[in-house]
């Protein structure tokens, strides 16, 4: 264990820290290289002892307390003011100790991107700001910046979901059909994208590697899930429909309702990541990636679905 070097994840037991510890203890490579510190704010919850008997160390820390892979939770308060400052808590810790690699979790700046016009996905905007805090107040702190794509598994249950009154498989969102602008992104690959950045430290300092499979249309999303459910589709079909965002916008409860729909909305007009493409940030991960096709005809939630 002396002999390796650290790798310290916040929120260790969540699903992308334990995508990002499964990654590294099944590669030889990385295995070997790094011992394993979890970050969590309850070292004795069931996750966290289950952590610790796969030889991770775990340690209670919180980052709201700047003394105490770096992923912060907006929605846990709906408050960008504070993810921003655990970002910057976390951040500066890490200058100070003088970590050799640092790797956060950000998004792009979507108020910037759209000029103004989308200035509500504060969810973006607040990791945002973390990254442009490192880049400019902490330029010697070494830095990746990792970008989740569009989580798969908000899919089912939240996205393509049964109509109450017809029991058809609907898919709305603001967005036109064919506009192929979902980075489609199934969370437990994390740790595959984690892995290949500390394989590939040099090539990656100062890059955003852009967590996603492929981008997908709406309409592609929805006829993938009729090819593997065939019998659902069948029997009780499946569609999607573009609505207009005000429409869905009033469906939503009203927190979050004017972030959410800005949020679907740049998947159609300025990009989740700004239309940039993924190949470079595919080209560090060497195992493969989850597709959409193989999410759904393995996802839980939908194995009752034939």
């Amino acid at each position: 264990m002396s002999d390796k070097k650290v790798l310290v994840i916040f929120g260790a037991t969540g699903k992308q820290g334990g995508s990002i510890i499964q990654s590294i203890q099944n590669d030889p490579r990385t295995a070997s290289t790094f011992a394993i510190r979890g970050i969590t704010r309850d070292a004795n919850k069931p996750n966290a002892l289950a952590l610790k008997e796969k030889g991770v160390e775990v340690v209670t820390a919180d980052m709201e307390d700047k003394e105490s892979f770096v992923v912060t939770n907006y929605w846990e308060h709906l408050d960008a003011k504070r993810e921003t400052q655990q970002g910057k808590n976390v951040a500066d810790v890490a200058a100070e100790l003088g970590v050799q690699h640092y790797i956060f979790s950000s998004l792009y700046n979507i108020k910037e991107l759209s000029g103004g016009i989308l200035s509500k996905v504060h969810h973006f905007d607040s990791k945002a700001e973390v990254e442009s805090y490192i880049r400019t107040s902490l330029p010697n702190l070494p830095s990746t910046f990792f970008l989740a794509g569009c989580y798969m598994s908000n899919m089912p249950g939240q996205q393509i979901l049964p109509d109450p009154s017809t029991g058809v498989y609907t898919y709305a969102l603001p967005v036109p059909g064919d506009k192929a602008g979902i980075p489609m992104f199934d969370v437990r690959d994390t740790g595959k994208f984690i892995k290949g950045i500390l394989l590939n430290r040099e090539k990656t300092l100062g890059k955003r590697v852009l967590g996603a499979t492929k981008y997908m249309s709406p309409n592609e999303v929805i006829e993938v899930f009729k090819k593997v459910k065939v019998e659902t589709a069948k029997e009780k079909g499946a569609q999607y429909n573009e609505v207009p965002a005000d429409i869905y916008k009033a469906f939503l409860p009203p927190a979050i309702a004017d972030e959410y729909t800005q949020n679907m909305v740049l998947l159609g007009t300025y990009g989740y990541y700004g239309w940039e493409s993924l190949d470079w940030s595919h080209s560090i991960v060497d195992e493969p990636l989850t597709t959409w096709e193989e999410f759904v005809a393995t996802e839980p939630a939908w194995a009752d679905l034939k």
